[in-house]
């Protein structure tokens, strides 16, 4: 992305009323909200409610039906697909499930982007993969297994080494901690913070653990489900800190962070 004078201070994501529809079912209405650079934000709440077609606005790989999407202050629609392109390089993506490649040891995995995209050596590469591996608290040897042969809890960090690969700029973290133990959830926790501590990412978490926004986010952002909503009600019910998201007055925000089933059971009985 832009680094110089003309962007520094600007959001580095930013919606402008954004919506999105899918033929004629709407899933995002007039979305104002910003990223700044350096932060980490937790997208949350229930399945439906847009998340991972926020992430997915904000990487470009979806048009907005209506508003804007910005990148350093600058509307992503004037850049050229080149631009697009070269810019896509500087988001590192950690997928729900890794999306490791089936057919290739760890150490092509995270190989692969800077085979793709740079023109560095083969020592260069591999001193990087090296490096990515260590930094997720995996050895080295580790680089000649195969997927199947990780547990879950290794293959989001390899995963994560892959993201990383190309010293991105911004990271995106869909579901983090899905399927894992507690305890493994924790270390990929501290995985994003020890990311943020190491280089100056920002980085847009989508999860549905609270665990997770309590120890990584410094802002968290809340969708509901148009579907439940009346026609003119904002869909982000909710934006501040973690804090905050614990102590809000809204039960729709407090029964998801604090897991209660609340107004919902009743909704599920009464359908």
């Amino acid at each position: 992305m832009d680094g110089d004078r003309t962007t520094a201070g600007k959001p580095v994501i930013e919606f402008r009323q954004v919506s999105r529809s899918f033929e004629a079912q709407p899933v995002l209405r007039d979305i104002t909200l910003s990223v700044q650079r350096g932060e980490t934000l937790a997208l949350i709440g229930e399945s439906g409610c847009g998340k991972s077609v926020t992430m997915k606005l904000m990487m470009a790989l979806l048009e907005p039906t209506d508003g804007e999407v910005y990148w350093h202050g600058r509307p992503v629609k004037e850049r050229s697909e080149r631009e697009l392109i070269r810019e896509r390089l500087l988001f590192g993506y950690l997928f729900q499930g890794a999306a490791l490649f089936d057919s290739m040891n760890v150490y092509e995995n995270v190989a692969f982007g800077l085979r793709q995209n740079s023109s560095l050596r083969e020592s260069e590469v591999r001193q990087i993969v090296h490096e990515r591996v260590r930094e997720v608290g995996l050895p080295e040897d580790v680089c000649h297994r195969k997927p199947a042969e990780l547990s879950g809890g290794m293959k989001k960090r390899v995963g994560l080494a892959r993201s990383l690969a190309l010293s991105p700029e911004v990271v995106f973290y869909d579901e983090p901690t899905t399927g894992l133990d507690p305890i493994m959830s924790d270390v990929i926790n501290e995985l994003i913070l020890r990311t943020r501590t190491l280089r100056p990412v920002t980085s847009i978490v989508v999860t549905h653990d609270m665990r997770t926004v309590q120890k990584v986010a410094d802002r968290v952002v809340m969708l509901y489900p148009l579907t439940r909503l009346e026609p003119h009600a904002s869909q982000i019910i909710f934006e501040g800190t973690p804090q905050e998201a614990l102590a809000a007055e809204d039960p729709r925000v407090t029964d998801f962070v604090t897991g209660r089933a609340g107004e919902r059971i009743q909704e599920l009985a009464a359908g």
